[in-house]
């Protein structure tokens, strides 16, 4: 590795480039994963296509949801402890092969005619069961695998295919419904789970658990599984960030799942196209952010420019209800994915750098609890904020919260200073 590095070094290349030539480790969990997403942004288009065939009723969409979502909320704080004891490797294998299954029961169900709502709701449990299993195993291994050598540009390319794969998804998946079938689209997502869990072959060793020291106390079983709650309160970085996006995520998610649509189709009345261009255009511009991060081995002032990509996010929000042209709308949105990318990218460094290897998992676990669970609350006061005081004054409203919890993040110094 060192040679390789040593040659990237000499010939002046793209510091973006360069996990993807030195660390084998690092090119198997990034095809086996960007693969992995790309066919789950199929099913997530195809998955409504099916569930309205069946019953033609947004209720049973929503029943689905919430199957999913509540059995992976309940599972975190428990998948975090089996994850820092257990291989990740091993782990994340399970996990594909199991989600492998499962895809592959919605595809013949779908093809032979035996698929039920009944069934699909089931199906939903144990998938986020594994969702809830594989995401924290997921986040622990890449703090192995994205060594500090390749940590900025690896995060930035995993990003980059993410954004990718998730442009290029709905699309196949629209394309396959369209001149396939919908049950084809969960066949193709589950071959994605088998190539993911065959690229998670060569990874068993970065898998291992590494304890930087071990200790002979017995722990109560829910204590230890909560411990990375210990390990967040010792570090401000951590604590303030995982507290102030908490309510970070109720303003924002909202607005982008709820009131943006609105604001274009109904409240603008823009062609309906318009709604997928702004959101290419947040994907555009998450993109970039990931390129120009990845271009860098380290950066300093993190703490600024995290937090200002996120204030600049708050912005935009803002600013939206006054916009009346397309092309400055896309603009905005540009702005608003590099600024979440930006702060997501120095986050997921953050937590490598930070947080030590037998702790990652229940870490993870609770930083991704802190953002799931909370989803549900932010719709559902989106909902009855706009309803109460109209939706372009709520978007405005919510915007501005953004950027005052910002201003009251950087007024810590262990946020201001953080570099």
């Amino acid at each position: 590795m060192a040679n390789l590095q040593t040659l990237f070094d000499k010939k002046k290349y793209p510091q973006l480039v360069v996990p993807l030539v030195v660390s084998r480790p690092f090119r198997a969990l990034w095809i086996g994963q960007s693969l992995s997403v790309f066919g789950s942004a199929i099913t997530n288009v195809i998955l409504p296509v099916i569930v309205y065939s069946l019953t033609q009723s947004t209720v049973s969409m929503g029943i689905i949801m919430a199957a999913y979502m509540l059995s992976n909320v309940l599972v975190l704080p428990f998948t975090g402890l089996i994850v820092d004891r257990m291989n990740r490797a091993v782990l994340m294998r399970t996990a594909d092969f199991i989600r492998f299954l499962l895809t592959l029961i919605i595809a013949a169900g779908g093809l032979s005619g035996f698929l039920s709502i009944h069934l699909l709701t089931v199906i939903a449990i144990f998938f986020g069961l594994m969702d809830g299993l594989f995401q924290p195993a997921y986040s622990a291994i890449r703090a192995t695998v994205f060594t500090p050598e390749i940590r900025n540009p690896a995060n930035a390319l995993t990003q980059l295919s993410i954004q990718a794969m998730r442009l290029l998804g709905p699309a196949a998946g629209g394309f396959t419904v369209a001149f396939l079938s919908a049950p084809v689209g969960f066949g193709i997502d589950s071959l994605t789970f088998l190539i993911s869990f065959f690229c998670l072959i060569f990874l068993t060793k970065e898998g291992r658990v590494r304890k930087s020291h071990t200790s002979t106390d017995r722990i109560p079983f829910l204590k230890e599984c909560f411990a990375g709650l210990t390990v967040i309160r010792k570090n401000t970085w951590l604590w303030v960030t995982i507290l102030v996006f908490c309510f970070i995520n109720i303003c924002t998610s909202g607005i982008i799942a709820i009131l943006i649509p609105w604001l274009i189709n109904v409240h603008q009345h823009f062609p309906s196209y318009v709604y997928g261009l702004v959101m290419s255009a947040e994907a555009a511009g998450a993109c970039g952010a990931a390129f120009i991060f990845g271009m860098r081995k380290t950066w300093r002032f993190r703490g600024w420019i995290s937090y200002g990509g996120i204030g600049i996010s708050g912005i935009v929000l803002f600013m939206t209800p006054l916009v009346h042209s397309v092309p400055v709308l896309f603009l905005l949105m540009i702005l608003h994915g590099a600024g979440m990318m930006m702060f997501g990218l120095i986050w997921e460094t953050s937590l490598q750098e930070l947080v030590e290897p037998e702790a990652f998992g229940r870490v993870a676990s609770i930083d991704m609890l802190g953002s799931f669970a909370l989803l549900p609350v932010g719709y559902l006061f989106t909902g009855w904020f706009a309803g109460s005081v109209g939706g372009t004054t709520a978007i405005m409203i919510l915007g501005a919260g953004v950027v005052v919890l910002i201003g009251f993040a950087l007024c810590v110094p262990g946020i201001r200073n953080f570099s």
